[in-house]
């Protein structure tokens, strides 16, 4: 069932999806060469909770960290740890999910860290690109596969790959909610849109094959060919005449800093 949600409900949920972002903003202050990804996952968790939230991801089906980080050919689901330390060059995803006033905020973005090679900022740009143009998309009577159709266009334009095995999904009150949103699909399939559904557009794209494995910690999306990948996601609401950012960056920016 699709959880349609009321102009009530929406402000509730707008909170704390503008709370998402703001730890997104807050933590790409704090980023830099030589901390781990346990230090990123420290400074998130309590942010999230001084703002008298609480992180969605922490024990969801036995996650054990607050936020998910995935670095370089980590696809997603990346469990923070004390290992892996940030090192110049490196593409790092943060994944942040907020549980606010009995509402779900879930948005991530890639950072660079240090400097970035050429071939790692046109990654994570298409990437970013990618995400936009599927979130323009979004209107009342357009389809979820208009949605993935012009995001797998994009990406193999640029000679990028689109992971199939993962999806936005619609959020609320749960966490993850229906319906499924791929990243790749036909124009003209797929779910209706109609106003109040909410939903996140996250895709993942390759630098080579789309093809991933899971690590034994039974979290860890990797590429097979251990290739970078890069990821954004927004949560969204289908309004009336078309659609609303609700994780829009509350400080102004459109674009993020890559």
């Amino acid at each position: 069932m699709i959880s349609i949600k009321s102009a009530r409900e929406v402000e509730l949920m707008r909170q704390s999806c503008q709370l998402a972002a703001k730890t997104l903003n807050y933590i790409e202050t704090k980023l830099e060469v030589g901390m781990s990804t346990e230090d990123v996952n420290t400074l998130c968790h309590e942010f999230i909770i001084n703002n008298g939230a609480t992180p969605s991801p922490l024990n969801y089906h036995g996650f054990p960290k607050s936020v998910c980080t995935s670095l370089n050919n980590v696809i997603c689901h990346g469990i923070p740890n004390k290992k892996d330390i940030l090192k110049d060059g490196d593409l790092l995803n943060i994944d942040v999910t907020t549980y606010y006033k009995n509402f779900h905020g879930d948005t991530n973005r890639t950072f660079y860290i240090g400097e970035v090679s050429e071939e790692l900022k046109k990654l994570t740009q298409v990437t970013y690109k990618c995400m936009m143009e599927g979130i323009k998309i979004c209107r009342p009577g357009a389809r979820l596969g208009d949605v993935g159709a012009i995001i797998q266009e994009i990406a193999q334009d640029h000679g990028y790959s689109v992971v199939r095995e993962y999806c936005g999904h619609g959020i609320g009150r749960e966490f993850h909610e229906d319906p499924q949103v791929l990243h790749y699909g036909q124009k003209g399939t797929g779910v209706e849109l109609v106003p109040g559904m909410t939903f996140t557009i996250e895709p993942m794209i390759n630098l080579g094959q789309r093809y991933c494995k899971v690590l034994k910690d039974g979290w860890t999306v990797v590429t097979k060919d251990k290739k970078p990948s890069a990821q954004f996601e927004h949560t969204i609401l289908i309004t009336d005449d078309g659609y609303d950012i609700l994780t829009l960056d509350p400080d102004g920016k459109q674009e993020p800093t890559i």
